[in-house]
């Protein structure tokens, strides 16, 4: 819903955004597999109870449930008032926003109390084909719309052309970056000192926008809801294909397309009242005017997009409503769930009945799962301003636990005291440096995304260097030799094997390298190697350079996971059997652990 609607205002300097497809399963690669490893191995259910007992400490448990509340609550309810909306959108008005979100969120509380995880997980996997699905359909139905692929090239070069055009006294795209290029085809620098991202000259969507915003989204997976999730896998096998096949390689394909075509589509099709009054676009939505000056502005491409086949194929429109659905319930059941679980192993088993049986545990998490819908609920029917500031948070939150996790699985350096107040400190940064920090507290230094550096990156620059400077300053009062043992273990089962850790520099490098070049600062080259984004006659392949750009790192991006995932072994099944210290697992006792047989 979002994302081709960022693409419709901001073009493609926006749609480097696609590349999460990437970066998401990049924080998987890194993590999942090691999680899963611990969690087998100790006995752990949450990610709480994984951080309390490395660090020895109950404030990182108690940290952990509240990224956890904050990443979900919001999160969860954008999606639901997105579908509420969509709701309102394809019923013409008939059916109200607050109606269309209530009676999804009773229909996934129901499936998500009553199944649990794998509930959860099987709806999910049939989300995630619908998804992909309609996606791609819209796209066709997009590019049809705008007169096929030659079509849509030649309406992308007239809509960007600084030419001035007479009926509007202006160029069709006045909003141009620093370099005189249109905003839709260029990203406006590396970096712009400005107080605030959105005010940027020529779009927020620099360089270092984008690699920050990046980090952001990385926060999905190493929010406390993904650490859950690998503890609940059977075995590792499946991360790497999803990672590299599923997300990287087709969800990126078809987004780095499809989600292009229609978000620039939408301009030449009649949302763009500009492009239409220069005569360059057909008016086949038929909104009667402006998108970006109707309620839904952007987030309405989408739903126009569905409504364009109501009269030709109706029962097309129902089914891609059903695709767009699916993709606001996938996300949020998947977080429903697990903030239950923690809700219930970190707070009520832990602090209020130690004892409590699995079928008591299984009840309070289903109470959970209530709990914070209806906590979502709560904020999106009544406070849609509130919704909006907590949403902005929501990712960069979950990217914070970025220190706490490098710590368990990589570095025995970070202690207790380094990761919880660099953790405090990098959410308070990301608060100060988010909407609800300047509205809130009054801020006038500063604005939203100061320096054009997304809240995540001022949250980890705060968050990893207190970590650091605190863990040198607290070497000595750590418990070393209980960290040790979790180490040792991940270091016999889980490290790159002896054969390949000569091409460990080289992994670094090309992450390191495909980082700065695909999303970072590096992507500025991009606007202009193949081709001046202002003449068309020199765009290779008829399409501008930074579209060009991004295909060619998407695929570079797809190699780079297959290296780290596949050939370093970072995602594939462990060699070694788990023997599992800790077998209690609700009512549940196992003596071993066997990855091929669990």
């Amino acid at each position: 819903m979002g994302h081709p609607g960022l693409v419709y205002r901001d073009g493609f300097q926006y749609a480097y955004a696609s590349f999460y497809t990437i970066t998401i399963p990049f924080t998987g690669v890194l993590f999942l597999k090691r999680q899963w490893i611990i969690g087998k191995r100790f006995g752990f259910v949450t990610p709480g109870e994984m951080f309390a007992d490395y660090y020895g400490s109950e404030a990182i448990r108690i940290l952990t449930v509240i990224v956890a509340m904050i990443f979900s609550v919001p999160y969860l309810g954008v999606q639901l008032r997105a579908s509420g909306f969509l709701f309102n959108v394809l019923t013409d008005g008939m059916l109200g926003v607050e109606a269309g979100m209530w009676m999804l969120s009773i229909v996934v509380i129901i499936y998500v109390a009553s199944g649990g995880l794998r509930a959860v997980a099987y709806v999910d996997t049939l989300q995630c084909l619908l998804l992909a699905f309609g996606i791609l359909v819209i796209g066709v139905i997009t590019l049809n719309a705008a007169g096929g692929w030659n079509a849509l090239q030649v309406g992308i070069a007239k809509l960007t052309s600084p030419e001035i055009i007479p009926a509007l006294g202006t160029m069709i795209d006045p909003k141009r970056t620093p370099d005189g290029y249109s905003h839709y085809t260029a990203i406006p620098g590396v970096i712009q000192f400005v107080k605030s991202g959105p005010s940027a000259a020529g779009g927020a969507w620099t360089g270092v926008m984008c690699l920050t915003y990046m980090f952001a989204l990385m926060g999905i997976q190493s929010a406390p809801a993904f650490s859950m999730w690998s503890f609940a896998n059977k075995n590792p096998r499946p991360f790497a294909p999803q990672q590299v096949w599923a997300s990287s390689a087709g969800i990126g394909f078809i987004l780095i397309f499809f989600t292009a075509i229609q978000g620039l589509g939408g301009h030449l099709i009649g949302a763009d009242a500009n492009a239409l009054k220069a005569g360059i676009a057909t008016d086949v939505l038929q909104i009667g005017g402006n998108i970006m000056e109707m309620p839904g502005k952007q987030g309405m491409i989408v739903p126009a997009l569905i409504h364009l086949m109501a009269d030709t194929a109706p029962w097309l429109v129902g089914l891609l409503a059903v695709c767009a659905l699916a993709a606001m319930q996938s996300t949020g059941a998947a977080y429903m769930s697990t903030a239950g679980g923690m809700l219930t192993r970190d707070l009520y088993k832990r602090f209020l009945n130690p004892e409590a049986s699995h079928t008591t545990q299984k009840l309070f998490g289903r109470i959970g799962v209530v709990i914070i819908c209806g906590l979502a609920l709560l904020v999106a029917t009544t406070s849609k301003d509130a919704l909006v500031l907590l949403g902005g948070l929501a990712v960069a939150f979950g990217f914070q636990m970025w220190p706490a996790l490098i710590g368990i699985c990589y570095v025995p350096f970070f202690t207790r005291q380094g990761v919880t107040i660099g953790l405090i400190l990098g959410l308070i940064a990301v608060m100060m440096t988010e909407s609800i920090g300047v509205s809130w507290f009054g801020i006038t230094a500063w604005g939203r995304w100061p320096w054009t550096i997304h809240s995540a990156g001022w949250g980890i620059f705060f968050n990893l260097g207190a970590c650091v400077i605190v863990s040198a300053m607290t070497q000595g009062g750590d418990n070393k030799e209980h960290k040790k043992k979790f180490h040792d273990f991940l270091a016999d089962v889980a490290s790159v094997p002896a054969s390949k850790a000569g091409l460990k520099p080289m992994a670094w490098i090309v992450t390191i390298v495909w980082f700065i070049f695909a999303i970072g600062p590096g992507a500025v080259i991009g606007n202009t190697i193949f081709g001046n984004p202002n003449d068309a006659t020199t765009w290779m392949f008829g399409m501008p350079s930074i579209w060009v750009w991004q295909i060619i790192w998407w695929f570079l991006g797809v190699c780079m996971m297959w290296l780290l995932a596949y050939h370093m072994q970072m995602s594939t099944m462990p060699d070694k059997d788990i023997v599992a210290l800790v077998e209690d697992i609700g009512d549940v006792r196992t003596a071993r652990l066997d990855t091929d047989k669990p």
